[in-house]
């Protein structure tokens, strides 16, 4: 009953979240959080260094991820230290990966990429997780099982790549096609749900020249599909169906990610399949194979116990800097700019 409590109010809670979402971010003064103002000698003004709500909500979006995956992995019985120093690692990975990856496949370096960073990480995650097991003693919570932390890994990947998607509503990016340019069915379908982003600073309307412009929602449909996925995975991870976990989780969201590109608007290449669509499509039949090689043999998880083993210093700290990690790194605009002027309210002296 306390899994059906657990599912029941993460559901709700990331109901509510998504539609704040898709009915505020699209919006223009939800682009930037904060600007750092800097004197600029050279031009005797003041400029600023944006701080963006896509990185604050992507920061966000992994500290769910991890908080997640460290309460069904605590579930069995894992060591939080265990899952810390694989979840540090695969998220160092995971974000040089976002980033010089995306530069070599799109040829530019002020981008990021959930798709290449996806990649690399299932790729790696199982070699990751043997390396844990043998750089860590077993007082300190390994060996840890290989195919029940996959199957966390993944749901918790699900569950904050669909929260992650928030952000690129903010920014604008990964946009869906114009409802023009669709199918008559399309355009009915979609005519009262689609996006219509405000802002001359966002990526939709500075590369393709769509602001106003009603398009596809395919953030949002990503958001509902990821996380739904995540919540279904995370739900046969706690009735121990580790396999069935981390094939759904990995499956639906690569599958999906390969087929939603059809509906995207943004450059992804050119070619009939996008490098992207590619590497998702290889993780295919790589996840099938890892769920048929490694075994499954875990206890049956107790989310209680899981959630218990977050109320530690430690973790608590941990997730904070994790958080401020990728706050820093994702968060400091790199495409645009500002200009500040400061004066003085004289008739409050």
């Amino acid at each position: 009953m306390m899994n059906l409590y657990f599912l029941s109010l993460l559901a709700l809670v990331t109901g509510v979240v998504l539609c704040w979402g898709f009915r505020c971010l699209p919006n223009r003064h939800w682009q930037f959080a904060a600007t750092v103002p800097r004197f600029d000698a050279a031009s005797g003004a003041w400029q600023g260094h944006n701080l963006t709500w896509y990185g604050l909500l992507t920061a966000t979006a992994c500290l769910a991820a991890v908080a997640l995956i460290l309460s069904l992995l605590g579930g069995i019985g894992v060591s939080h230290l265990a899952v810390l120093v694989l979840a540090v690692t695969l998220l160092i990975v995971c974000l040089a990966a976002a980033k010089g990856l995306a530069a070599l496949i799109e040829g530019k370096a002020h981008t990021f990429s959930v798709g290449a960073a996806a990649f690399v990480g299932f790729m790696l995650a199982p070699w990751i997780i043997a390396a844990v097991n043998r750089l860590l003693p077993a007082g300190a919570g390994a060996p840890l099982p290989i195919l029940p932390t996959l199957a966390a890994l993944t749901a918790g990947y699900a569950f904050g790549e669909g929260l992650g998607r928030l952000a690129c509503i903010s920014f604008g990016c990964c946009y869906g096609k114009p409802l023009a340019q669709c199918r008559p069915w399309v355009r009915r379908l979609f005519s009262r749900w689609h996006f219509e982003f405000c802002g001359d600073t966002k990526k939709i309307a500075y590369a393709d020249g769509l602001e106003g412009e009603p398009v596809l929602p395919v953030q949002a449909l990503t958001a509902l599909v990821y996380c739904g996925t995540g919540l279904l995975a995370s739900g046969l991870f706690l009735a121990g169906r580790f396999a069935a976990a981390f094939l759904v989780a990995a499956l639906v969201t690569q599958g999906w990610r390969a087929w939603s590109e059809t509906l995207r608007a943004d450059w992804r290449g050119s070619g009939r399949l996008s490098v992207y669509q590619i590497l998702s499509l290889l993780i295919l039949p790589y996840a099938i194979g890892m769920a048929a090689w490694f075994g499954a043999e875990a206890p049956l998880p107790d989310i209680a116990a899981g959630l218990d083993s977050l109320w530690h210093p430690g973790v608590l700290l941990s997730l904070q800097g994790l958080w401020l990690l990728v706050f820093i790194c994702m968060g400091r605009s790199q495409v645009t700019g500002a200009s500040m002027t400061f004066f003085v309210h004289h008739d409050r002296i």
